[in-house]
């Protein structure tokens, strides 16, 4: 038996009026983002803010044995990405393609 796939398919769940979709989804007037803040920028950092009162806590990790330090572009790789070594380094795969 041929199939129509350009056919229209309803279901129950389909007979629903337009009216008791729009009853489910919620009122945007009613939402629970506070204006208040999506208005105030305040809580955004601008480029070029004066941030030397920040105090930054990082943890520097030594260099890895299966690590390398490429001389193009001076990443840190694993020394599974070493392409070739130069009189001073080594070259990383992706600045040797």
């Amino acid at each position: 038996m041929a199939t129509d796939y350009d056919a229209p398919r309803k279901t129950e769940d389909d007979s629903e009026s337009i009216e008791a979709l729009k009853e489910r989804v919620p009122d945007k007037t009613s939402g629970s983002i506070d204006s208040e803040d999506a208005d105030n920028p305040s809580g955004f950092e601008l480029p070029g803010a004066d941030l030397s009162d920040v105090e930054l806590d990082v943890v520097v990790l030594p260099p890895q044995e299966d690590e390398f330090t490429c001389m193009n572009c001076f990443l840190v790789k694993h020394r599974s990405q070493i392409a070739e070594e130069s009189g001073t380094g080594f070259i990383c795969l992706e600045c040797a393609a």
